[in-house]
């Protein structure tokens, strides 16, 4: 039995789209043990996922903490082989540490290259089943999520229902349509016989709010769910509508219809949710999303 390291530390949107490529590590390591390296606000979703038989927390330490540099590199070290799908030059400087074992990545001087100089040009599940293909792995099943479905969902939620995703990540403002004119299509929707369903951190209240203030029949869900929780939630939904925000992730990757709206702050060509069969969800794209207008959402509504 080998011992593998999957190494994928976020943000929430890329840790979904991780989800295909760690069923696809599992499937090729079926017989060995499998380490996931993450960080603290994924650990709970990835403990209850059938792809890993251990999770380790990274605390990122700075690079002048020789501390917790050296608990690192213990976590780091003893594996047989290491498919880095973080790629970036904090996991790169991880193959050192690791004492360069069999590594897949773009680490320099790894065995495993993804040796595509257009990568940074590939969207991101394209880009990661190539490397995985120059790694060696040729099957990729469709990730299995019964796991993360089968709970139930808040009390008072039943179909049908559209999702809401207002929020972004805080120090991305600019990702974020106006909670204004999601609650005039939360009353298109309200009009229309679905009820909509606001999700978000507890952060976010304020944004379900201002959504209520313009549709009442709206729910609010903002704070009551945990990461697993909105399996559930977004699988019974007749529609997802958000901004670029990891919830849209796995909408799509749940196979719901969805609107995607996104900034000039992110390139949906290379980040946007993608269906399990490689489709796309509607896109709706404007450089300063305070310039979308609510008709031409409303114009995508199924």
């Amino acid at each position: 039995m080998s011992r593998i390291l999957v190494i994928r530390l976020g943000a929430l949107g890329d840790f979904i789209q991780s989800f295909p490529p760690f069923a696809a590590i599992r499937g090729h390591h079926a017989s060995d043990h499998i380490t996931l390296l993450t960080t603290a606000p994924f650990a709970a979703l990835a403990a209850r996922a059938p792809w890993f038989d251990a999770i380790r927390l990274d605390p990122r330490p700075a690079w002048w903490n020789l501390r917790g540099l050296r608990a690192l590199r213990r976590q780091l070290r003893g594996f047989d082989l290491v498919y880095d799908l973080q790629t970036s030059a904090r996991s790169n400087r991880y193959f050192w540490l690791a004492g360069r074992p069999r590594w897949s990545g773009i680490a320099p001087g790894c065995a495993l290259p993804h040796a595509n100089p257009r990568r940074d040009f590939m969207h991101t599940s394209e880009r990661q089943r190539e490397q995985l293909a120059m790694a060696g792995i040729s099957t990729f099943p469709a990730p299995e999520l019964a796991w993360l479905t089968g709970g139930a969902r808040p009390a008072g939620i039943a179909p049908p229902y559209a999702v809401l995703a207002p929020g972004a990540a805080p120090h991305r403002p600019e990702k974020r349509w106006p909670a204004a004119l999601f609650g005039e299509v939360a009353a298109l929707l309200a009009a229309r016989g679905t009820t909509p369903l606001v999700i978000g951190s507890a952060a976010e209240a304020p944004l379900a709010a201002e959504i209520r203030a313009r549709a009442p029949e709206a729910i609010d869900l903002t704070g009551r769910t945990t990461l697993a929780d909105l399996g559930p939630v977004l699988a019974g939904a007749a529609l997802v509508i958000g901004n670029d925000t990891g919830p849209m992730h796995l909408a799509t990757l749940l196979g719901r219809p969805a609107i995607v709206l996104f900034s000039s702050a992110s390139d949906p060509a290379i980040t946007a949710p993608r269906y399990p069969d490689g489709g796309w969800p509607v896109i709706l794209a404007m450089p300063d999303l305070a310039d979308l207008p609510v008709a031409r959402v409303a114009a995508a509504l199924p």
